[in-house]
């Protein structure tokens, strides 16, 4: 069985919304197309009917994995800004460099417009997880390199 994804309540209401969409008006929507493809002659060279049949299978993995999402997903509050959590976003600084970078810890499906998303199972974002302000985390990469960075700020 898969880990429960911890999800924020307003991204498990789009996630909600994009199943009900693609689960009423997309069926719909595909099977015309395909229905209309059809029509057009010898399936064996019709390439809008193929199109159309591999759309109709993207969209029908999109619907099992926002069900299997939706199934396990636990709701979150509002992230900890004391110390690095699920949900917050995180600025962090690499030894040696100057600029902090930001990222938001938790599932892809939390993204956020201009911040990357860092898994919390991922080697930096596990060593992240309970980290303060201020606090320097070390890590190892998956090619055994071993790496620091500084927790800069936390917030929502």
């Amino acid at each position: 069985m898969a880990e429960p994804t911890k999800l924020s309540q307003t991204a498990h209401d789009r996630l909600q919304a994009e199943h009900k969409e693609l689960t009423g008006i997309g069926r719909i929507d595909i099977a015309r197309k395909i229905e209309t493809a059809r029509e057009l002659g010898d399936l064996s060279e019709n390439g809008d009917y193929h199109a159309a049949k591999e759309h109709k299978g993207k969209m029908e993995g999109r619907i099992m994995h926002l069900e299997s999402l939706l199934e396990d997903a636990i709701i979150v509050d509002g992230a900890d800004t004391d110390q690095v959590s699920e949900g917050c976003v995180v600025s962090i600084l690499y030894e040696g460099d100057t600029h902090p970078e930001q990222f938001l810890i938790g599932s892809i499906e939390e993204r956020r417009e201009g911040v990357d998303v860092m898994s919390p199972g991922s080697p930096l974002g596990a060593a992240l997880l309970g980290a303060k302000p201020g606090e320097t985390v070390d890590f190892q990469t998956p090619t055994g390199m071993a790496l620091s960075v500084k927790v800069v700020a936390i917030s929502e």
